[in-house]
Formats: structure tokens, C-alpha cells, sequence
């Protein structure tokens, strides 16, 4: 054996050892969604399509190197915490709360696991994140819309109709979104 074969030799049996390591399967990573609607509900089939088709254009796909647990709620309070708290109990890497009462059970369900929320009204008012810019702790996310918005629509109300005198709104004094609105588009 001459020594080329044995630099050769000696070079494959070191290299070896990265390239086995190389062909290791990546860690899957473990997603909770929790959805405000319930399981048959044709829209939450929607958001499940949208959200899981969007990974996968990332290069995320179910079984490779993600799995998804969902819950929904089904607008009922008791189902709610008992699927956040199962959701919990399932230690997912990180959670999707769709919704803000999600969100809050989630919150105290854990302080933890990261939580990101979407479709919440107003995060800071409601108390799931100290500032949009800043959210802190294990929950952060994206809020379609903000109370100050309800003042906003009225000026722009009055630019498209300069001689608008009265405008008339409709509301669930119930819902605390919706007391809120008012409150801000009155000020």
C-alpha cells in the first residue's frame, strides 16, 4: 500500500462519521393550533388549510419536521379551558391561539410555552401583552384591528361625506370589543 491510498484511507474513515451525522432526521417540531370555532365548522377547515398549506411552502410539512395538534372551542366557555389546558398538557413547542379568549385561556394555562395569537382584539387593553411593540413574557402575535381605529373610520367617513351631519352605529353593548369601539369613536 503505497501512502496516497493511506492519506485517502485515513481521509474517508475521518469524514465519514459528518457525513452519517449529516443524514440524521431533523428534530419534528410540535405545533398546537386552538381555534375559536368549532371542529366541523367549514371556516375552521379554512384556517387549517390556509395556515398548514403556508408552512409547507416554507418547508414545513406534517410528519417531516412538524406535527400539529389542533383544539377547538366551539363558543363554549367550559370546552375552552378544558382544551386549553389539554393543549398545554401536550407540551407543543409553541401554540396558535385564534381568538382572544384563546389567547387569555392559554395565557393562564401556561408562562411558558410561546403563545402567538391572531384575529385578538386590542392584546394591551385586554391584558394578554404589556405593548404590540413590546409584548413581554410567552405571548406575542398580530391584531387586525385596534379601538383607535373606530375614531379613524368616522374621520374618514367625513372626508368621503363633507355634509355627513349624523352617522349611525350598531352594537352588542355585551361584547366589551364593541363597548370599547364606541368609547374610543366617541372621543
Amino acid at each position: 500500500m503505497n501512502r496516497r491510498e493511506i492519506i485517502v484511507g485515513l481521509g474517508s474513515t475521518a469524514v465519514w462519521p459528518l457525513a452519517a451525522r449529516a443524514q440524521q432526521r431533523e428534530r419534528i417540531r410540535y405545533i398546537g393550533v386552538f381555534i375559536d370555532l368549532a371542529a366541523d365548522d367549514p371556516e375552521s377547515a379554512r384556517r387549517i388549510v390556509a395556515f398548514t398549506q403556508r408552512l409547507a411552502e416554507l418547508g414545513w410539512s406534517e410528519g417531516r419536521n412538524v406535527r400539529f395538534e389542533f383544539r377547538f372551542g366551539a363558543g363554549d366557555a367550559a370546552r375552552f379551558r378544558g382544551a386549553a389546558t389539554e393543549l398545554v398538557a401536550l407540551a407543543p413547542d409553541i401554540i396558535l391561539a385564534h381568538g382572544g379568549p384563546m389567547t387569555g385561556l392559554l395565557q393562564q394555562a401556561t408562562g411558558t410555552t410561546p403563545i402567538v395569537f391572531v384575529n385578538t382584539s386590542d392584546p394591551v387593553t385586554a391584558g394578554y401583552v404589556a405593548s404590540l411593540a413590546r409584548p413581554g413574557g410567552n405571548v406575542t402575535g398580530f391584531s387586525p384591528r385596534e379601538f383607535g381605529f373606530a375614531a379613524k373610520w368616522l374621520e374618514l367617513l367625513k372626508r368621503i361625506a363633507p355634509n355627513l351631519t349624523r352617522a349611525a352605529v350598531i352594537w352588542d353593548p355585551a361584547s366589551w370589543v364593541l363597548s370599547e369601539w364606541w368609547a374610543q369613536s366617541r372621543r
